[in-house]
């Protein structure tokens, strides 16, 4: 499983349902979901392995600028499958058809965050999701 953020961007633009319509075209299974507006603390707090990176104050600004909608994936190849679909980044980088070459703005408003590890994915889950929120498999 892994965690997908359909970012403020792509979420205030109307983009958010077509964003999903691309992930369940790909096959991932929906186990959570949340439309929430984080708090700064909040957005600190989940981009905390980026803090001494340049871009950590703008990126805590993007992603306090509107509601987000938080996405518990599922697939055989959660995380490294869940990079393939949304693309590079920068959205001029990214493959033709993946989420960021369709809907993103730019490489800093790019639509879409997804976990880039499984251990990542356990931590940002947990951040987002308790286990009675997450929809079993079995």
């Amino acid at each position: 499983m892994t965690l997908a953020i359909i970012k403020p961007d792509a979420f205030g633009s109307g983009k958010a349902g077509k964003v999903l319509a691309v992930l369940d075209e790909a096959g991932f299974a929906i186990r959570g979901a949340r439309v929430l507006r984080l708090g700064r603390a909040a957005a600190e707090a989940f981009y905390v392995v980026h803090r001494e990176r340049p871009f950590f104050g703008s990126l805590v600004e993007f992603m306090t600028s509107g509601p987000c909608m938080a996405l518990a994936l599922d697939h055989e190849r959660a995380v490294p499958y869940l990079r393939e679909v949304i693309g590079a980044t920068d959205p001029a980088e990214a493959a033709p058809g993946t989420v960021r070459a369709l809907y993103a703005e730019s490489k800093e408003r790019n639509a879409i965050h997804g976990s880039d590890s499984d251990e990542n994915a356990r931590r940002e889950l947990g951040f987002f999701f308790g286990e009675v929120d997450l929809i079993s498999t079995g």
